[in-house]
């Protein structure tokens, strides 16, 4: 069974469907699940830590300025879209682990 894909490009844009888990040992990603990138953030869900912890570190990870990650939606919930650039499909498919 193939697994469904955790992003789209449309218009030169990326939408990346991200599953946050708050309160990890540290930043990271976790693999792809469910049509999902999970990534574990160090950051407690309170007051938009983990939120900005997230786009702090798809921005690293991504090596893209951090005011090209902007949170599209899910603020308060741990199933987010973020917009990116669409050029970070080849960086985000190893970020992933190459799903």
């Amino acid at each position: 069974m193939k697994e469904e894909p955790f992003y789209t490009v449309k218009n030169d844009m990326l939408m990346l469907n991200v599953k946050v888990i708050p309160n990890a040992g540290g930043s990271r990603a976790a693999g792809v699940r469910n049509g999902e990138l999970l990534v574990r953030v160090g950051a407690q869900p309170e007051r938009g830590k983990a939120n900005k912890e997230l786009m702090r570190f798809l921005a690293r990870e991504l090596n893209l300025p951090r005011t090209a990650v902007e949170l599209a939606a899910g603020e308060t919930s741990r199933h987010k879209r973020v917009l990116l650039p669409g050029n970070a499909a080849a960086k985000l498919k190893r970020l992933a682990g190459g799903a």
